[in-house]
């Protein structure tokens, strides 16, 4: 099934992270997997890997559209729900550019589009866990 203990360990490891996680860890684990395979393809592009580059902005395009896109609720999130859905449609209309393109710079926008993005994500963790914090504290 696995082709090294090493493989195995991570999977492992990467099943239980997103089993025991709050929403918003896992749409900062979709960021990450969505940024790492952006990367990947920049190295692959400039190593001229053409189906490497392609396997990896496929992967990206599927987290944007099947995990982060996804989870927006426009009912919940408003105007705000409706303007991000629109960002990572555009996000993936660049990142079939670049891969039709191998152009790097379409690769390099979308991943400070998505940077930006998931920075924000990443701030809102460690405020939440401070507002549970003192909500336990004046409980």
């Amino acid at each position: 099934m696995f082709s090294s203990p090493i493989t195995a360990y991570k999977q492992i490891d990467a099943e239980s992270d997103i089993r025991g996680a709050d929403p918003i860890r896992l749409i900062t684990l979709l960021f990450d997997g969505a940024e790492a395979a952006l990367a990947k393809a920049q190295s692959q592009l400039a190593a001229n890997d053409l189906g490497g580059k392609s396997d990896s902005l496929t992967k990206a395009m599927t987290i944007i559209v099947e995990g982060l896109s996804a989870s927006l609720s426009v009912a919940q999130g408003g105007e705000l729900a409706e303007r991000l859905k629109a960002l990572y449609d555009y996000m993936v209309s660049r990142l079939v550019h670049a891969n039709i393109h191998k152009d790097a710079a379409a690769i390099a926008e979308v991943q400070q589009l998505l940077g930006e993005i998931a920075g924000a994500w990443r701030e809102l963790r460690p405020n939440l866990a401070g507002d549970q914090n003192s909500a336990k504290r004046n409980a």
